[in-house]
């Protein structure tokens, strides 16, 4: 049954828009955030480290995709929060610190907030150009516009 989820799982991010990937990246790494407090609760050290691990190369992507031209003053920002998630991810390993690994699932799940709000008023503002313009309209009419914009 796992292969059959883990099949679901590459096919839903494979086939998703590249703001819905980003979504999907926060919910990993919010979701192993939790993981990992439930394996430092329970004392499981080694699945503790596993997914800080996994957490940290999320967060360690999100850094390293950030374009700093585009992006600006903002991009400098998130490059600092990324980095000190990235040391408190460490810190929540090497200490066994609860606070620094629950700071950067406050954090993770902050950002992820407000991404998704970021999204949905990209889509509301473009969909009316998009639908004046023709783009993403289908030839069938039962098959509803796909828009993707970020």
């Amino acid at each position: 049954m796992n292969a059959y989820v883990n099949q679901y799982q590459n096919n839903q991010i494979l086939s998703a828009p590249p703001e819905q990937v980003l979504i999907l990246l926060y919910d990993g790494a919010i979701r192993f955030c939790r993981q990992a407090l439930q394996a430092m609760d329970a004392g499981d050290y080694a699945l503790q480290g596993e997914k800080i691990s996994r957490a940290m190369a999320i967060v360690c992507e999100f850094a390293n995709t950030l374009d700093h031209e585009v992006g600006g003053e903002m991009a400098t920002d998130l490059d600092a929060l990324y980095s000190f998630m990235t040391r408190e991810l460490t810190n929540a390993n090497l200490k066994n610190d609860r606070k620094s690994l629950e700071t950067v699932e406050d954090l993770l799940t902050g950002l992820r907030t407000t991404w998704a709000e970021a999204i949905e008023i990209n889509r509301k503002v473009n969909a009316p150009q998009a639908a004046a313009s023709g783009y993403g309209q289908s030839p069938d009419p039962q098959i509803k516009p796909l828009t993707v914009s970020m």
